[in-house]
């Protein structure tokens, strides 16, 4: 089997730039959360785009440019690769929503003429992943995907089956999402979806909804040997991948985690591993009564078997819901969990709820020294399942 490593990673939250600084950002159980939305306020565009790059793109694509410039100068992309050899493999869960919102207002008052001629490109979903491309000059496979919240791990598990099969040696992989609009907040709250009080508390038993955030998660995945040949720096291995759909209902979760659970039964077949392996559960999460109630469910018939559940936390008490991004800054929680040997806490969990009877890390960070692997999980709407295994280098 073809080993895939991480050489670059790249995020942008609302909590912290960069990985090293996002990481210890959740460890100071820092959170990025104020008035019922986790932003990203300090962000600056021009630090990935020249100004007029940054004016013709959506705020979506300007998050997905910075995280993959922070990931190919930390792995030395582009140097040492064949461009025909180089993938883009950059999703989100909407695209461009805010230029679709600021257009579609500018041609109801001001007719054809009101509309820029740069809003297809700035709008649509594979604009991130081909702006990234031509940053870098990748001519080998590219394509962005769209699962809901589950994206940014399949992005991450198809890049990895990518460079498997040979296609390529190295992917530039992950997800992005920038939807604080007026329009999409009024949906969610239309839906009963968000947490009315503005506070994510994921398996709290006084949760009450999600808390939108926005942000990217990139990283650049390569097959070891070409990485060692370039002289990178192997940050850890993505050691398996399972997706599966609930084809139960086109919001909930299968009410008996049947889809999670084959997820995470399918990852940990393909890392060639058994549950007792497994060391940490970065947690889908969401704050909502439904998720982590299922999502507990299915971690317990994944896991009671043979072993005790591992600790489970989750990243969306601390930056929120991030659609799209949340797979991808999820999997690189678990990348630097292997990394330093910590896990970071749930924070906002007071109220233990009989249902999601878990270890949770209320308290941390918690040192775990032998941490070997760990599960990022992603659940989107649709039914659309990911779960990745992330192994220490």
């Amino acid at each position: 089997m073809t080993s895939v490593v991480v050489t670059g990673r790249g995020v942008v939250s609302s909590i912290g730039e960069g990985p090293d600084a996002f990481f210890e950002a959740l460890l100071a159980k820092r959170s990025g959360i104020a008035d019922g939305i986790g932003a990203c306020v300090d962000f600056d565009p021009e630090v990935g785009m020249t100004p007029k790059e940054a004016r013709r793109a959506d705020r979506y694509t300007q998050l997905a440019v910075a995280a993959a410039v922070q990931a190919a100068e930390e792995a030395g992309l582009p140097d040492g690769v064949d461009p025909e050899r180089l993938g883009v493999l950059v999703g989100t869960g909407v695209g461009g929503l805010a230029t679709l919102q600021n257009e579609c207002q500018a041609w109801l008052e001001g007719g054809d003429r009101a509309v820029s001629p740069h809003f297809v490109p700035m709008m649509m979903p594979n604009a991130a992943a081909g702006t990234i491309a031509m940053r870098f000059g990748a001519h080998g496979p590219g394509f962005s995907v769209s699962s809901a919240c589950a994206t940014g791990g399949h992005a991450i598990g198809e890049a990895t089956r990518m460079i498997a099969r040979g296609e390529v040696d190295a992917v530039i992989a992950g997800g992005t999402e920038a939807a604080l609009t007026g329009l999409c907040i009024a949906a969610f709250k239309r839906m009963g979806a968000l947490s009315r009080e503005g506070v994510s508390r994921p398996f709290d038993a006084e949760r009450d909804g999600f808390v939108m955030g926005e942000g990217a998660g990139v990283l650049v995945l390569e097959r070891e040997e070409h990485a060692k040949a370039r002289g990178a720096e192997i940050l850890a291995r993505i050691a398996g991948y399972g997706a599966s759909n609930d084809a139960f209902h086109i919001t909930q979760p299968d009410e008996n985690g049947r889809g999670a659970t084959q997820a995470m039964r399918a990852t940990l077949a393909d890392a060639d591993a058994a549950t007792g392996d497994v060391g940490y559960i970065n947690a889908h999460g969401t704050s909502t009564p439904f998720n982590d109630k299922i999502e507990t469910h299915a971690i317990k018939q994944v896991f009671n078997g043979s072993a005790t559940p591992p600790p489970v936390s989750s990243t969306k008490s601390h930056i929120g819901h991030l659609l799209g991004a949340a797979g991808a800054v999820e999997a690189i929680v678990c990348i630097e969990a292997v990394r330093r040997g910590v896990l970071p806490p749930t924070i906002n969990y007071e109220h233990q709820d009989p249902e999601c009877d878990l270890d949770y890390v209320p308290e941390g960070p918690r040192e775990a020294p032998g941490l070997e692997l760990a599960l990022s999980n992603s659940f989107g709407f649709g039914g659309q399942n990911a779960c990745l295994a992330v192994r220490r280098a």
